[in-house]
């Protein structure tokens, strides 16, 4: 990766911190043979610079860009968004430069990945990080 990329992965952290939106949720889902618990993971960030989404999709590499539905009279709104698995990638890449979302990028890690045993290049030492950065 070039330096570009690590500078982008931290505006996007500083720019979701401000503006992003995570949604870590468990809810009753009523199915055929009952009801049942049913979890709703997603991130988004919504912004009327399309130019900015675009970059946080591209630099990302998931999820997906639609314009926001906004009232009559406002300007018109851009939402990057990602569910799921997709959220626990871009969770560990955004983790290390999180600071007002950090608690909540933590639950996805940890929903995903309870029990990190293996360090590889996608994974992180969650409490080597905490140590290094000071946190709790």
């Amino acid at each position: 990766m070039n330096n570009n990329y690590y500078l982008d992965i931290a505006y996007i952290a500083g720019l979701f911190d401000g503006e992003g939106c995570i949604t870590y949720k468990k809810y009753k889902e009523k199915k055929k043979n009952g009801t049942y618990d049913c979890w709703r993971i997603n991130m988004e960030i919504a912004m009327t610079d399309q130019n900015v989404i675009e970059l946080v999709h591209e630099t990302l590499m998931v999820g997906t860009v639609r314009p926001k539905k906004v009232p009559k009279g406002y300007k018109k709104q851009w939402r990057w968004r990602c569910t799921f698995r997709d959220c626990l990638a871009v969770c560990k890449k955004l983790w290390p430069h999180t600071v007002v979302k950090l608690h909540d990028i933590e639950k996805v890690i940890n929903h995903y990945e309870p029990d990190i045993q293996d360090l590889g290049d996608n994974l992180i030492d969650l409490e080597m990080e905490r140590e290094k950065r000071n946190v709790w």
